[in-house]
């Protein structure tokens, strides 16, 4: 793919992902137009003054609950990257209909305007918490899943092809635990919900150049799930705060103890790659490909998920992480 030629649009692309996104796009692949769509003007002044700056960006203030603006952002658009979503799980949970509106009605106004623009390729980003979902935030995001996936065979003729990505938590990404924890180590004190806990954890710029890889080798309908390591959270108490005094607290409403990226009824149909695994959908109702031509399916019984990896990250490997992620939160701009 040449992306110097290519026009791109992120939807929520003032949030941490977004950000990232926009700095590794332009310092490395520099696109012929980047349009930065959010909500939120605050978001978009902060990026700009923080070096956020190009001929070839744009920021667009729109919702993606507004479907006609949306049409109006994509005109001449190639990629559409889908990041916009409410992402709190109390808060989803204290206001569901908010989180229907912008995580399912949202990413149906995504696809529309896709279509109707011409768009050919929409990414959607997904999330761990929308297998076996047990929170309102979970149940919408597998929602927007399938609504993405099946959106293939909505297309008919046209051109457009729709794919999303599932991982698991960002360190250090907005609302995320590392935040908190290193705010809280200051007053030498660390709150864990249980010490049985266990999460996936990938880097901001991990995810970002996954989100490309898959962009490069989305055929359409597929779930791209990338092969990463997974935490204990006690582990990242202690690699962040170790002289810090540890308070369990109780597990909170709508949190699992281990999270899941491929349930063992989604793996009769996933393929894995070397660096990562391929959902496949159980019925394709259009002229999907046939990823076993590159991979390998999966085991019977096999389920990914955060307790049974073969990958953990040690306390030293989280320390130079987290590092790696206070040294970035000082960077700005490319």
């Amino acid at each position: 793919m040449d992306w110097t030629k290519q026009h791109i649009l992120v939807t929520g692309a003032t949030g941490s992902f977004g950000r990232k996104f926009v700095e590794v796009m332009m310092n490395e692949y520099h696109p012929a137009r980047l349009i930065i769509y959010s909500r939120d003007e605050l978001k978009q002044h902060e990026m700009q003054t923080a070096g956020f700056v190009h001929p070839n960006l744009r920021y667009f203030i729109g919702d993606v609950r507004d479907r006609e603006r949306m049409r109006r952002a994509f005109n001449g658009v190639d990629l559409v990257v889908h990041a916009a979503a409410l992402k709190q799980v109390p808060a989803c949970e204290y206001n569901p209909m908010e989180a229907v509106k912008t995580n399912i009605l949202g990413s149906s106004n995504v696809v529309d305007a896709a279509l109707d623009a011409g768009v050919k390729k929409v990414l959607a980003l997904s999330t761990d918490k929308a297998v076996n979902p047990i929170n309102l935030y979970g149940a919408t995001k597998l929602a927007a899943e399938k609504l993405l996936i099946q959106s293939n065979a909505y297309a008919g003729g046209k051109a457009t092809r729709f794919s999303c990505v599932r991982y698991g938590n960002v360190v250090g990404s907005r609302g995320s635990v590392v935040p908190l924890f290193i705010q809280q180590r200051e007053k030498g004190e660390i709150t864990l919900t249980d010490e049985r806990m266990t999460r996936f954890w990938i880097s901001l710029e991990q995810g970002v150049r996954f989100v490309i890889n898959c962009i490069e080798n989305m055929q359409g309908g597929e779930v791209f799930v990338p092969k990463i390591p997974s935490m204990k959270m006690i582990d990242l108490a202690k690699a962040l705060a170790p002289e810090a005094q540890i308070r369990t607290i109780g597990i909170r409403p709508g949190e699992k103890l281990h999270e899941v990226l491929i349930s063992e009824d989604e793996a009769r149909t996933t393929i894995e790659l070397a660096d990562m695994y391929v959902v496949q959908p159980q019925a394709a109702l259009w002229f999907g490909y046939d990823w076993s031509k590159k991979g390998s399916p999966l085991p019977e019984g096999f389920h990914y998920a955060s307790d049974n990896n073969t990958e953990w990250l040690s306390v030293e490997e989280i320390q130079a992480m987290v590092s790696a992620f206070e040294n970035e939160t000082n960077h700005g701009g490319f």
